[in-house]
């Protein structure tokens, strides 16, 4: 029917109850155990019903059951308690490094998806759920933090099996006013709208306002009646597949997120991108920077990068982004005259010289181009990105690429186990997760003792296994499978014996079918009479990846063998609330990625800081996470060409780890003596992540090492009306007109050698600097250990410094080097310029001897 106009009718809760529609408005509810728990004592079955989601629930109690909890002291009690808690988050801000950062100050930051919470269909996967953590981590920390994203009402898709195994997508649409979000409205009381110009035309969208404890997520939709039916779709699904649509999504995501913030009176004075998807918002920055503060392209060019965080999780090139230069190029006009530019040149900053020469423009290597600070997610990722770049800086060797990492966190409170959490309370005091950085404090849960480690996690095992039941069962009602599957299912799973959880996005390169390889020696692991063990598989293949598909269908379809189903299941429509059962109750996480193709990768954290051992590939953060006293690796770190070969080799290796150590590990706890390898190993785990993988850890790192010192930067740049940001314009014009007159000679050492270790050598270069002054320029002495005839390693440099004005613009500069250690050494010297990071590595600034 057209021209329905609607009304709504919400529950009339007793005024002593109204602080639950307070709570249900702020998703900080989702990370508080008493909250939660709060909400599911109403009704507990409708809690499940409804997915954990209050919105929903509150409209579904009721009349009655209001009434009486009003009379109910006990909840009552319970509800003043996370009162208070709550309240808290209108204190004043911490005291912590983000007090430095003035009161109107605050960092933006983008991302495609966030994954707060199941009943918010905000994200696909691992990129959102960090995304979600880090949101959590900054308002538990009162970081001065705003979230923008889009809001999908379809999100992700839902999941299915067919009879044969073959995933198949459902995507429901999610109502809005289900969610707890409201229009966000500018300093007038008008709703936000903004509009950009995507690839067929324009687009409009409204903004809501998502609050996520202390912190505000902005979230633009474009769901709305003046758009065309394309448009509306824009945010109608995550990640769509059609290159136009996507390209739309990503300039809403990053030039309508910039507008939408100037809307709401909000100018951040750092951005933060995680991921390229919206690296369009340097644009709008940059035409926001010239409007503001009265200055020309190239001062704002000095500007945009300075106070810029870029965040690459992808480590392979073909999982970045790109787009046609025709697709491109109508979003991007109407900046010609905004940035008083051609279009060509905007295009250009999507293109990396000495890269890609198929004219694609490239949202890596936009975000790469604006930003100062560009980070990989863990330290083998940081490397392998600088790998994959090393061309823009054809000049530098590869471990100079200024490219960082900073290893991905988890936020503990999500994903910790009721039962944990109360012994950490128990032995670590009520505050622990707020003092992870106390190594004193962590050194405790050597304290707790084993049984009563053991009878948590076996809480958390029976918990897992009922959880597994259920959800089978309403699987193989879908199927319409005969009685007696279904009662099968319902007792499948034993709690005595050894359950590896193996749960993740299903792509190729992940190699969740690595048991697969011996299908025997597998069955013979599942089935051993005397050390049995089961296996719990679940994720989603992307809809268009056929083979990620197949991966499914094929662990499956081994699962459904008759002698393989009591002891393998896979569980469908995998989300947060299967992923919580997972890490809280299984005994091992494995994870079979092909190295180096797993960024980081979180869910073996969430499992090891509730005590799971994680059984990995060294890939991601479980290089730096790895120690023999928490867990255990398949294969030493290898890296193969031949993908079938290595598959091979590493389906063995983790065979191998398997039955000589990890199951004998196992049972050998049930021997008599709770004090084994095992529980030890579990204690080891939980305080490897509360030391060094907690998402408080990695916010403080990005603070520590980014945000604080782009604010400063900002500040300094755009006062005295950025006349400081003037003058690195003039640098930057005198170097590269310059440059070209530089030479430099071979350096000369003052003797031959060989040197004996902790002796001085002094070096000597004669270089030509023409028109450039010694102050404008380092020198450089370059050395280390050599790996062959171009090739160092462990490299250091020594400044050099002018030892003789030669005259003409020539000088001899000289430095004294210390041999540090035995070993061949090579070494050269070179000339950078002087300056900050965005100078010093300014593509093509740099001469070597």
């Amino acid at each position: 029917m057209k021209n329905l106009q609607t009304f709504e009718v919400v529950p009339d809760i007793p005024e002593s109850l109204s602080f639950l529609e307070v709570l249900s408005r702020n998703l900080w509810w989702c990370w508080q155990k008493e909250a939660i728990e709060l909400f599911r004592r109403i009704n507990p079955p409708l809690w499940v019903e409804v997915q954990r989601n209050p919105v929903i629930f509150l409209t579904r109690i009721s009349q009655e059951r209001f009434e009486e909890l009003a009379e109910d002291d006990g909840f009552l009690a319970h509800l003043e308690r996370v009162r208070k808690s709550f309240e808290k988050l209108d204190l004043a801000r911490a005291d912590s490094p983000s007090k430095l950062f003035a009161e109107d100050e605050t960092i933006a930051y983008f991302s495609m998806e966030f994954g707060i919470h199941e009943s918010l269909p905000l994200f696909a996967g691992g990129l959102g759920v960090l995304a979600g953590d880090y949101l959590k981590a900054a308002s538990d920390m009162s970081l001065p933090l705003t979230g923008v994203g889009l809001l999908y009402r379809q999100g992700y898709f839902h999941q299915f099996l067919d009879q044969d195994g073959w995933q198949q997508e459902t995507y429901p649409e999610t109502d809005i006013f289900q969610l707890p979000v409201e229009k966000a409205r500018d300093r007038s009381g008008n709703e936000v709208h903004v509009a950009v110009t995507g690839p067929d035309g324009e687009i409009h969208a409204v903004v809501w306002k998502l609050t996520v404890g202390r912190v505000p997520l902005y979230l633009l939709d474009t769901n709305l009646p003046e758009n065309t039916p394309d448009a509306r779709d824009i945010t109608s699904r995550l990640y769509l597949s059609d290159q136009k649509r996507r390209l739309a999504q990503e300039v809403l995501l990053g030039i309508g997120g910039i507008r939408a913030l100037e809307a709401l009176n909000i100018f951040p004075t750092v951005y933060h991108m995680n991921e390229g998807h919206s690296a369009f918002s340097s644009l709008e920055r940059l035409a926001q920077i010239i409007s503001r503060y009265n200055v020309d392209l190239k001062t704002a060019l000095e500007i945009i990068p300075r106070t810029s965080v870029f965040t690459t999780h992808t480590p392979v090139r073909a999982g970045y982004d790109r787009f046609s230069a025709d697709l491109v190029r109508p979003c991007l006009i109407p900046f010609e005259e905004k940035l008083g530019t051609d279009i060509d040149e905007i295009l250009s900053w999507g293109r990396v010289e000495n890269g890609d020469t198929d004219g694609l423009f490239s949202m890596f290597a936009l975000g790469l181009r604006m930003s100062q600070y560009c980070n990989g997610v863990s330290r083998l990722h940081g490397s392998v990105a600088r790998r994959m770049w090393s061309h823009v800086w054809p000049e530098r060797p590869e471990d100079e690429v200024p490219i960082t990492h900073v290893t991905n966190g988890i936020h503990i409170l999500s994903w910790i186990s009721h039962e944990n959490a109360l012994l950490f309370e128990n032995y670590l005091g009520p505050d622990w997760h707020s003092q992870l950085a106390k190594p004193e404090l962590i050194e405790r849960i050597d304290e707790i003792y084993d049984e009563a480690l053991m009878r948590a996690h076996e809480m958390g095992s029976a918990r897992l296994i009922r959880y597994c039941r259920k959800h089978l069962v309403g699987q193989h009602r879908r199927l319409n499978s005969p009685e007696t599957m279904m009662k099968e299912v319902e007792s499948v799973l034993d709690q005595d014996v050894l359950t590896i959880a193996c749960a993740r996005r299903f792509a190729t390169y992940k190699r969740a079918n690595l048991l697969l390889h011996d299908p025997e020696r597998f069955e013979a692991i599942l089935n051993s009479e005397t050390h049995p063990v089961q296996f719990i598989f679940a994720g989603k293949a992307h809809p268009d990846d056929s083979e990620g598909k197949d991966l499914i269908k094929n662990l499956i379809q081994f699962a459904n063998r008759s002698n393989t189903r009591h002891r393998m299941i896979f569980l469908d429509d995998y989300d947060m609330n299967t992923a919580r059962h997972l890490v809280q109750g299984a005994d091992v996480w494995l994870n079979t990625p092909r190295r180096p193709f797993e960024a980081c990768g979180t869910s073996g954290m969430k499992a090891a800081i509730n005590g799971v051992l994680n059984l990995s590939i060294l890939d991601g953060w479980w290089c730096e996470g790895y120690s023999e006293e928490r867990g255990w690796r398949i294969g030493n770190g290898e890296e193969y060409t031949d993908t079938a070969y290595q598959d091979a080799v590493e389906s063995q290796a983790l065979y191998n780890v398997l039955e000589n150590d990890v199951i004998p590990s196992f049972y050998e706890r049930r021997s008599g003596d709770a004090t084994t390898r095992w529980v030890r190993m579990m204690k080891e785990s939980m305080k490897m992540v509360m030391w060094s993988f907690s998402s408080r850890r990695m916010v403080d790192e990005y603070e520590r090492r980014f945000y604080m010192p782009a604010a400063k930067r900002f500040r300094g740049l755009i006062e005295n009306d950025a006349a400081e940001a003037g003058s690195l314009v003039t640098q930057r014009e005198r170097l590269q007109d310059l440059w070209k007159g530089i030479r430099i000679k071979p350096p000369v050492r003052d003797a031959n050698g060989p040197f004996r270790v902790g002796q001085t050598i002094h070096m000597t270069a004669k270089v030509t600097l023409g028109k450039l002054r010694p102050d404008e320029v380092e020198v450089q002495l370059y050395y280390g250990y050599l790996k062959s005839l171009e090739t160092l390693t462990a490299s250091q440099t020594q400044g050099m410094t002018v030892m003789e004005d030669m005259g003409d613009g020539r000088y001899l500069y000289g430095c004294d080097i210390i041999c540090p250690d035995s070993g061949r050494y090579g070494f050269t010297a070179r000339v950078m310029p002087n300056g900050d990071d965005l100078i010093k590595f300014a593509p093509g600034l740099i001469t070597r001897a």
